[in-house]
Formats: structure tokens, sequence, C-alpha cells
């Protein structure tokens, strides 16, 4: 009985040694997932960043084309200057307003 009480407390040991052991790696395992994370966190908003000033000058460059004469954009191009022409207008009520 001793003998198979002692094996026991070796089988023990040695998974708590085991345990420990993958409970060390884990920890190295998400401390570089971390760090990994934070890296790829800060790509994804340089990208995002990015992303949003090559829309805005695609937007702008359609307007270019419409308003050089392609045929593309045309709608577009009228419904922004309409856009513009209607906050012309109303900047013009305002400053009548005042007077």
């Amino acid at each position: 009985m001793p003998s198979e009480m002692q094996n026991n407390v070796e089988l023990l040991e040695r998974n708590v040694v085991l345990l420990l052991n993958k409970l060390k790696d884990n920890k190295h395992a998400i401390t570089s997932l971390t760090a990994q994370l934070d890296e790829l966190k800060k790509s994804y908003a340089t990208k995002e960043t990015e992303n949003n000033r090559l829309k805005e000058d695609n937007s702008s460059l359609q307007l270019a084309n419409s308003l050089l004469g392609s045929t593309d954009s045309n709608i577009e191009t009228k419904h922004k200057i309409d856009a513009l022409i209607r906050e012309v207008d109303t900047c013009i009520v305002q400053l009548q307003s005042i007077e």
C-alpha cells in the first residue's frame, strides 16, 4: 500500500510539473499574441486612414473628370452642383436676414 501511495504522489507531482510548464508556455503565447494584436491594430488603423484618404481622392478625381467632360458621372456632378447652389442660396438668405 505505501508503494502505491508513493506512486500516486509521484504521478501527481509529475502532473503538477507538466501543468506548470504548460501554464508558463501559455503565458508566453499570450504575451506574444498580445504584442501581435497590438501591431495588427496599429496596422489596421493606418490602412483605414489611408483607405479614407484614397476614397476622398477618388471622389475628387471623379468630380474633376465629370467637370472635364467625362460622361460617366454627369448625374452625380449635377447633384453635387445642385447641393452647392442650395448651400449658397441658404447663405444668401442668412446674410439678407442679418441686414
